[in-house]
């Protein structure tokens, strides 16, 4: 059911309510608002949160947004919403607030409630901003395994936008490792899908990092 259909029930069911005296009608028609509250509010945030990206200038709706999201899909016994929202509430701990303390417990659980839903899209990027917190505690044999899983997902999900990004941070990876050529083919592979799904913010991306890591695009 679309979010217009959610609403054009919910007054449907506000009429049968007032004029046909049902009595749980109006139990029914909340929970289509919620629906589209949740949906409302995990949306706004990303939105958000992408603002944050270009800026990196903290909003302070942000969290608050991914956390009513998840509150309501809770409510809702929607698992797929929840861990989406638990995996957003992760990320702005992780990205805006600099802190993969409070990210990993917010990861694991959208990592459990992706798994339970079959939502593998939100999983990847759970496997991912996992991978960031490996690398950043120099766990690079673990990085590499959640980045792999990741992009794994994303290739059998058709995301080449998301499987450049994820490959970008292999080549990180590799080159810590001390793996140039791996390096170096990891960012051509990158560059090709970033082109082909128009991935302009990829690409740039894949430059800065063949700038920082001295491999000039062959």
């Amino acid at each position: 059911m679309t979010t217009d259909q959610r609403i054009a029930q919910a007054e449907v069911l506000y009429h049968r309510a007032v004029f046909g005296g049902e009595k749980g009608a109006t139990t029914d028609a909340e929970r289509h608002l919620d629906e589209v509250e949740a949906e409302l509010a995990l949306t706004r945030g990303k939105v958000v949160h992408a603002r944050f990206l270009t800026g990196r200038v903290e909003d302070a709706r942000e969290l608050g947004l991914f956390e009513q999201a998840a509150r309501l899909y809770k409510q809702l016994g929607d698992t797929r919403g929840e861990g989406e929202a638990a995996f957003w509430i992760g990320t702005f701990h992780q990205v805006v607030r600099d802190s993969h303390e409070l990210a990993l417990p917010y990861f694991r659980l959208a990592f459990d409630l992706a798994t339970a839903s079959g939502d593998d899209l939100t999983l990847s990027y759970v496997l991912r901003h996992l991978g960031f917190a490996d690398h950043m505690a120099g766990r690079l044999p673990e990085a590499r395994a959640h980045f792999e899983e990741s992009t794994r997902l994303r290739r059998a999900l058709g995301f080449d936008a998301g499987v450049a990004a994820n490959l970008l941070g292999m080549a990180y990876l590799a080159d810590q490792e001390q793996r140039r050529e791996d390096a170096a083919a990891l960012l051509a592979e990158a560059t090709d899908l970033a082109r082909g799904a128009e991935a302009h913010g990829v690409l740039g991306w894949i430059a800065g990092a063949r700038e920082e890591l001295g491999l000039a695009e062959a």
